[in-house]
């Protein structure tokens, strides 16, 4: 069955285009000139993938996204975005957008992207046990790692992976708090039994509920049909909530019943159901702290750190980088039409040495981008040089062509917008004690918006040095 996109933009020209590059793959594409349609449409037809741009007459894209989400959330949506609405672009993030492009892209960074969402899309939704290929992919022993942080984490998983304890991941955004989760599933004796996901940010408070306890007919506008909920679906395997800290505190006393009783009640429902289920749960966030300021239940807190793990950013284990890069390089020649067999020492010692505040995650997009720059087998200095605030290239890293030099004179026009941004916030949080609300009050931005901005560079206030910290 070919999957099902549909394109929104304003633009005839911007439609026109997305469906030329997206010709040829197995998809069906529909495509719509405002919010308005594009909403109709899909309460008529099962998409599984948006492209939407963000600005748009009658209705713009945050808010097509926001409705989107709340009736259809299992829709990957990608957003379209300049680079001047890249404050826009991580908001949307944060409502449940998978990613986002920025105009202009090259045809091929759509066509992975694209690809990516549908990978996301089938893993999400599989809610099932993978078959036995696709179970040895998640061997512990398979997760790239040599240094030390990373061997005691494979240590831990070994300790908890047999058993039938709560498991709690620690770490930032991209670590890969997901793979480790899979990796301790398809290690226990549950391996055989699903494995599901629940991304806890994507999801409204009532649709969270509904995701995870099911709902009966007419229990709420739009429950037109019973629901098999996720802990239901997860019986006899394991249930992964990530980003644990982000749900209600009334979601976390139905959480903590479940927790204490193993039965829930599904939405609108009287009947009591029981399953067993094993809960790894994920955080980025302080929970002590949120405990201390009564945003997360002790009791809850307690419950689900019975053996926690620390993953490590990536910043501290960058004798993985290497071994992470040439992997990332390895799957992605089987994928992409460009092929690149070599990361070249100055490249490699550009991603040695950056912060990658994205951690893993944002390195496999940076390799990503280099396969598709390099066009040849050599990726080298010039084509990673976007990711960092760098040196001169080498006199073996110039464009060696026109293609490579409209390419690298793009990276270089985004990096210097981006390089404007950051400084634009550091000078008004200096001339203003690093204040967050008095900063954004006197650049004339929304305390939103600036804090968007400031979480894009990971500008954090901690009473330090702040340029050190970057």
């Amino acid at each position: 069955m070919k999957g099902q996109i549909l394109l929104v933009d304003d633009e005839e020209i911007v439609l026109r285009s997305c469906q030329r590059i997206l010709r040829g793959g197995d998809y069906e594409i529909d495509m719509a000139r405002d919010g308005l349609t594009a909403l109709s449409m899909i309460n008529e037809k099962d998409y599984d993938v948006l492209v939407l741009d963000i600005m748009m007459p009658k209705m713009d894209g945050l808010e097509v996204l926001r409705r989107v989400k709340e009736a259809r959330p299992e829709i990957e949506v990608v957003m379209i975005t300049g680079l001047n609405e890249i404050g826009t672009a991580v908001k949307a993030m944060k409502l449940g957008a998978f990613d986002y492009l920025p105009k202009p892209f090259e045809p091929e960074d759509l066509r992975l992207l694209i690809a990516r969402a549908f990978d996301r899309r089938n893993r999400l939704l599989g809610a099932h046990e993978l078959d036995d290929g696709a179970a040895e992919s998640y061997h512990f022993e398979n997760i790239i790692g040599d240094s030390e942080a990373m061997q005691r984490v494979f240590r831990l998983i070994a300790y908890c992976a047999p058993t039938n304890s709560t498991v709690m991941l620690r770490g930032e955004s991209g670590t890969g708090k997901e793979v480790i989760a899979r990796a301790i599933h398809y290690n226990s004796l549950r391996k055989d039994r699903p494995f599901v996901p629940v991304d806890c940010t994507s999801l409204t408070e009532s649709l969270l509920e509904s995701e995870l306890f099911g709902h009966v007919k007419g229990s709420f506008t739009g429950a037109v049909s019973d629901k098999k909920g996720l802990f239901e679906t997860a019986d006899g395997g394991t249930l992964f909530l990530d980003e644990i800290g982000n749900i209600s505190l009334a979601t976390q006393a139905k959480l903590l019943r479940f927790i204490e009783e193993r039965e829930f009640k599904a939405v609108g429902d009287t009947r009591v159901q029981k399953v067993d289920v094993r809960l790894i749960t994920a955080t980025n966030k302080d929970l002590e702290g949120m405990v201390a300021e009564g945003e997360f239940r002790d009791e809850l807190y307690y419950r689900i750190n019975i053996f926690p793990i620390q993953i490590p950013a990536l910043r501290d284990r960058r004798d993985d980088i290497p071994l992470l890069a040439t992997y990332f390089l390895e799957r992605l020649n089987s994928e992409a039409q460009h092929k690149a067999t070599e990361i070249s020492s100055a490249a490699m010692n550009l991603l040695m040495n950056h912060e990658w505040p994205g951690n893993v995650r944002e390195l496999e997009n940076a390799v990503q981008r280099a396969v598709i720059l390099a066009g040849g087998d050599i990726i080298r200095q010039g084509h990673v040089v976007n990711i960092i605030d760098g040196p001169q290239l080498a006199e073996t890293d110039v464009p060696q062509s026109s293609e490579e030099l409209k390419k690298m004179k793009k990276i270089a026009r985004q990096k210097s917008v981006e390089n404007v941004e950051k400084q634009f916030v550091l000078g008004a949080l200096r001339r203003n004690g690093w204040n967050v609300t008095r900063a954004a009050e006197e650049t004339g931005m929304q305390r939103s918006n600036f804090q968007a901005l400031m979480k894009k560079y990971d500008i954090r206030i901690r009473g330090i040095d702040h340029e050190t910290e970057q």
